[in-house]
């Protein structure tokens, strides 16, 4: 089935159950239950672009298996132009969420087509897993498979530095080998998506390494979400089951995090990809440059989030005719800059890409690093104080969709207007800017992106060992021994 269309994801849902609770009842269908059904129509919206007039080429390429689209973001790129459409595609899925939806399928799927494109390495842990990784990537490729993934185990205690400290009791571990696969047993956070989507990609993550004698909880594998003994715990839904008027985002992208529980599951062969090698899982991102295939999506996102938080400020500030006050322009300047520091950082990634050893062409890490670093820590955060700063009392008054029908509507109509919006207009923008900066789905979307890429500090202990610094110190050793 390529290039799936939305009807055929939601069909695939329904088709097969998986186990997911919240709010202590066991959903029954994923697709109907209001904490879930309108993120599952979002991601459907995705894959209808696929096939939606005029933009197919964008959208999908032809399969080198089967001549038929398949979607682009299984593109294996070759050339920066290929790094181009494959980031024109990303952009118009992002935009489909107003960059709002972390998980999107193009995220798993560009990791799996760069471990694809580094099969060998997976090969040197065990010769069959090469042929895993290539079976299973062309296996999503020409089935449209939605994926998601979860990275961290779940510790009892914390120790400093940038290795966990495993339990075998709760970090999810291999408990025996067997003639049809690996048994695994425990927990992992966080599964975005997890409760919608197809299959589950487990693998370490660069921000939680694995200590020497934790070969137990070193693997990399991937299973369907109704595989029996999986669980998702799913937190409180944000979709209150407001209108689009009321909650136009958290009625629309509710993406769902989850708790995944593994009770004796049963992984077999064929979808292992790394086993009980320590060092290869710990370094298996940067080896393969998954973490710049990754990272090339997650800037992409960035961009067009802070395209969408500026162009939210600047209607704000025109709806209140606020634009002539030396504040309200300091900010949505400040607003401007952060979006093109992040266009910078994705397009030096872009123009710095060199093929790796099995000629896969990879966007320069640092530039991404770089960014990814930022958006979290001071970005993000910021630009939502922004929009606080820039509504103030606006944020408060906010009728509902309701109340322009109720008896007071004509005098919301008389009051609530200004002298560039109609009441109702304003009504409506404010409630995007309060979903964005105040409810429940905005503090989720903040939380979210301060540890969407893992822990910040050990984020910034990985750039500090790893980031090349001797240019910079060879420059001013030079100046200090310059003659007089």
């Amino acid at each position: 089935m390529p290039a799936k269309t939305g009807a055929q994801y939601i069909d695939g849902l329904s088709q097969r159950p998986r186990e997911v609770w919240i709010r202590g009842e066991r959903v029954e269908d994923v697709t109907t239950h209001p904490a879930l059904r309108n993120g599952v129509r979002s991601v459907a919206a995705l894959y209808d672009l696929q096939h939606q007039p005029g933009l197919r080429e964008e959208m999908t390429y032809a399969s080198p298996s089967s001549g038929e689209p398949v979607g682009l973001s299984f593109l294996l790129p070759k050339t920066h132009d290929d790094l181009d459409r494959r980031r024109n595609m990303m952009t118009r899925w992002a935009w489909t969420g107003c960059g709002m939806m972390a998980r999107t399928p193009d995220f798993l799927n560009v990791a799996v087509t760069a471990w694809a494109g580094a099969a060998e390495y997976f090969g040197r842990n065990r010769p069959e897993f090469e042929k895993n990784v290539l079976s299973y990537y062309e296996f999503i490729r020409e089935n449209d498979v939605t994926l998601t993934h979860t990275l961290v185990n779940l510790q009892r205690s914390r120790i400093p530095g940038v290795v966990d400290n495993l339990d075998d009791q709760v970090a999810l571990t291999v408990m025996r080998e067997t003639d049809a696969g690996i048994v695994v047993r425990g927990s992992r956070i966080l599964a975005t998506l997890g409760p919608i989507s197809d299959e589950l990609v487990v693998y370490p993550t660069r921000t939680h390494l694995l200590g020497e004698d934790a070969w137990r909880q070193a693997f990399a594998f991937a299973i369907p979400c109704d595989t029996p003994g999986l669980k998702f715990l799913c937190r409180e839904s944000f979709d209150v089951g407001r209108s689009h008027f009321d909650h136009p985002l958290g009625s629309r992208f509710e993406e769902m995090d989850a708790v995944v529980f593994f009770d004796d599951v049963l992984v077999p062969w064929e979808r292992v990809f790394l086993l009980s090698d320590v060092d290869m899982c710990n370094n298996h991102g940067t080896a393969t440059q998954m973490n710049s295939h990754t990272g090339h999506q997650v800037t992409t996102r960035c961009v067009v989030k802070a395209e969408f938080i500026l162009g939210l400020a600047s209607l704000m500030v025109e709806a209140l005719g606020s634009g002539q006050i030396d504040h309200v322009q300091e900010r949505v300047g400040e607003l401007a800059a952060y979006l093109e520091l992040l266009k910078a950082c994705l397009r030096a990634a872009e123009a710095d890409a060199e093929p790796n050893q099995w000629g896969v062409m990879c966007p320069a890490a640092a530039p991404l690093t770089a960014g990814r670093n930022l958006f979290p820590r001071m970005i993000y955060p910021r630009m939502v104080e922004i929009i606080q700063l820039l509504g103030a009392s606006s944020l408060m008054v906010l009728p509902a969709e309701a109340d322009f029908e109720s008896p007071l509507g004509p005098e919301i109509d008389k009051y609530l207007a200004t002298d560039e919006a109609t009441a109702r207009d304003r009504a409506k923008l404010f409630h995007l800017a309060w979903d964005v900066a105040c409810s429940s789905f905005g503090g989720r979307q903040v939380l979210y992106e301060r540890f969407f890429g893992g822990d910040p500090v050990r984020n910034a202990i990985l750039l500090y060992n790893n980031y090349n610094k001797d240019p910079a110190m060879q420059r001013v050793r030079e100046f200090l021994d310059r003659p007089d």
